[in-house]
């Protein structure tokens, strides 16, 4: 029956219809994925839980302040000492920077002396200057920063002082600057690796174009969906959503592409009508890739279980993006093979009847190579990976201070360092605490024996509550300001009656954090039992696919290992943000066991034939090259995270692509091909599947694998 609908879907006159309808409706959605941005939520507090003490206060904040306001700092930094003449340009600055739309409340001198900038806009050493003001663009504040920032560097250039805009609308106008236009120099890089892959792979002028003209179809179509989700629902989508979904699906669509090509080529050989051989093709390996996008759609679901609402909304939105492409990589790409023809594969053009090279390849000869001592192959593979695991002590997830959370030099960045070292507090990241008003007194002496703040102030009472700020004497991000916000919880929280809530960015930050480590614990093992039920599904077993979870457990080990030392000792980036683990998990597990799959689902089908231990040869031998060819290509899209200047970005992708190609090179080639040839047909237990499966000391002849295609 599946067969049939495969032939259907390809067939002399229905392959036109596929491919017009594909089109159709790929292309109308689209023409939608330009306005995924005007849905994206990349405001902090839209990451937060709901149960979190950030989230509790900002409602109660909004009495006090429009919550779209965003405090903004200019840095003025001369090492001789700031002028007269420059304090002079400073204040004019001030005011052009004011006429600007969207901003206001610049914190002009008032009662001035001469030139100068009352003394809390000025260092002590003279040598730093700061204007603060607020930045409000409503719900459009990503879409306009990247805009502004231009305006305001114009303004306040002053020649020999050095000028940085700063402060949290600082920090968020850089971070929309490399969202803007990261995204599609992420995918022209991607697409760019990719196709020098593929080149390498298929030895083709011409084949490559197809693989591609359909992971960027399916690109777009999921990113259409995606925001007519967005727009309709309540489906959280920020920047980081979008960057990954467009690594994820191109690589994940190029891996199926690659598998289906792969087989395609095989039945070619064996059939002389290239309808007939895309229905075989299409019917042997659809299984295989539904269940390896089913295997990412539902660990990346899995997400939703989390508390924090970007990576409850990463998880849905690219799980879209995951079904989106399997999609259009069953239908289109079929199409697009048989309307082509053979010739698409020029030079080396697989000809009815001819030889399948594959017998006699690379992985015929490790296949060989492990067969004699099995045993001993996947325990002394096992040990190693074990060990590499020890690297993963040196990770540390407590988060990622500001001045390492880019890997190129920021303006904010470097204008919150001048800040700090010399002595001016920055107060557009302040200390926001909201209490009973009639208790505000007592949360003001709580608060007053803090160290790492400044002196509380009441700034504002309405409705019985009150607002108390205070700021921070360090980096918003560092560990002493985390000390004094905790400290500050602390505090206030010991105050009866006060329901003192404390908030501010480094509050958001803990709560960010503390929500990441609940993920973490709670999400992997769900994410582990619902891949561990695909594959015992698929392969109709229990051993062979707690053998498999395991593999990759230890793969995603392994990978952690070598990324703590490699972040730690080559990067000299040792901090990781609170939800990476989760991600690399998420992404590894999912992802790495594809390739699992990609293996395993063709041994069960020539286990049926030949019994396992041979089967597991034939597949490794058939199946070796293409999933090589598609592990370098998703471990190259992920690599290309590192194009974008965000240590967060560097060391995902860093990961990721570590863990595929010991998935890849290591784990599927030499592990689980080793457990096959050891267990032989007790593999499948408790299915009866080859119970009487012998021992082989090598792969049969090239002969013996050109076997009938079954029904």
């Amino acid at each position: 029956m599946h067969r049939q609908i495969a032939g259907k879907l390809t067939g002399p006159v229905t392959k036109w219809i596929v491919l017009v309808a594909v089109i159709v409706i790929a292309g109308g959605l689209a023409s939608l994925a330009g306005k995924l941005i005007d849905v994206q939520n990349n405001e902090t507090e839209s990451w937060l839980p709901e149960s979190a003490e950030s989230t509790k206060a900002f409602e109660k904040l909004e009495a006090f302040q429009d919550p779209y306001d965003v405090g903004t700092t200019v840095v003025y930094y001369r090492a001789s000492g700031l002028t007269q003449a420059d304090l002079a340009d400073i204040e004019k600055q001030a005011g052009e920077i004011g006429e600007l739309d969207g901003v206001s409340n610049v914190l002009t001198p008032e009662g001035a002396k001469a030139a100068g900038i009352p003394a809390p806009f000025v260092s002590e050493d003279g040598k730093v200057a700061k204007l603060e003001f607020t930045v409000n663009y409503g719900d459009k504040l990503w879409e306009e920063l990247p805009d502004l920032k231009p305006k305001i560097d114009k303004i306040i250039a002053i020649d020999g002082v050095k000028s940085y805009l700063a402060g949290a609308g600082g920090q968020s106008a850089d971070a929309a600057t490399i969202f803007s236009s990261g995204d599609s120099n992420l995918l022209l890089i991607t697409l760019g690796v990719v196709v020098l892959i593929l080149l390498v792979t298929y030895r083709s002028p011409i084949l490559w174009l197809l693989p591609i003209i359909t992971a960027v179809v399916g690109l777009g179509a999921a990113m259409g969906v995606l925001y007519l989700l967005a727009k309709n629902t309540s489906l959280t989508v920020n920047g980081q959503t979008q960057f990954i979904l467009t690594v994820l699906v191109i690589g994940a669509g190029t891996d199926y592409a690659l598998l289906l090509v792969a087989r395609y080529r095989e039945e070619l050989r064996r059939h002389e009508d290239r309808h007939e051989a895309m229905a075989f093709a299409l019917h042997r390996a659809a299984p295989a890739i539904l269940a390896s996008s089913a295997t990412v759609v539902v660990g990346l679901l899995c997400l939703m279980f989390a508390d924090l609402n970007s990576t409850a909304g990463m998880g849905p939105a690219n799980a879209v993006g995951i079904a989106v492409t399997f999609v259009v990589m069953v239908t289109l790409l079929p199409a697009l093979l048989v309307i082509c023809g053979r010739w698409v594969f020029w030079p080396f053009v697989p000809h009815f009847g001819s030889s399948e090279p594959t017998a006699s390849g690379l992985w015929a000869k490790v296949g060989r190579g492990i067969a004699p001592r099995p045993r001993a192959v996947w325990a002394g593979t096992a040990l190693v990976l074990a060990f590499l695991c020890l690297g993963f002590l040196r990770l540390d997830t407590g988060g990622i201070p500001s001045d390492e959370q880019y890997t190129k030099d920021q303006d904010s960045v470097i204008g919150q360092t001048i800040l700090v070292e010399h002595g001016l507090v920055d107060a557009s990241t302040p200390i926001q605490v909201v209490a009973n008003a009639d208790r505000a007194d007592d949360v003001i002496a709580a608060m007053s024996g803090v160290d790492g703040i400044s002196t509380p102030i009441q700034v504002a009472s309405k409705d019985g509550t009150a607002l108390i700020v205070a700021d921070l004497t360090s980096d918003p991000y560092s560990d002493k300001a985390t000390t004094a916000v905790k400290d500050v919880r602390a505090a206030v929280h010991e105050v009866p009656g006060a329901d003192a809530l404390t908030t501010g960015m480094t509050a958001v930050s803990i709560d960010i954090m503390d929500a990441s480590a609940r993920d973490n614990k709670v999400i992997i093992p769900i994410v582990l039992g619902a891949v561990l039920l695909i594959l015992a599904g698929l392969l109709r077993s229990i051993l062979s696919p707690v053998l498999l979870i395991g593999t990759v457990i230890l793969s995603f080990g392994a990978a952690l290992g070598i990324s703590g030392l490699v972040f730690d000792l080559v990067y000299g980036r040792g901090h990781t943000d609170p939800g990476y683990p989760l991600f690399a998990f998420v992404f590894l597990v999912a992802l790495g066991i594809d390739y699992n799959i990609f293996l395993m689902t063709r041994v069960r089908e020539e286990a049926a034939t030949h019994g396992t231990r041979r089967g597991s040869l034939i597949a490794l031998s058939s199946t070796g090259g293409v999933i090589t060819s598609a592990g370098l290509v998703l471990a190259a899209t992920f690599a290309m995270l590192a194009t974008m200047p965000l240590t967060f970005t560097l060391q995902l992708g860093t990961t990721v692509a570590l863990g595929v190609l010991l998935d890849t090179l290591i784990v599927r080639s030499v592990l689980v091909t080793a457990l096959n040839l050891d267990l032989g047909g007790k593999i499948w237990w408790p299915s009866k599947l080859d119970r009487g499966d012998a021992a082989v000391a090598g792969p049969p002849a090239a002969e013996e694998q050109r076997v009938p295609a079954l029904d």
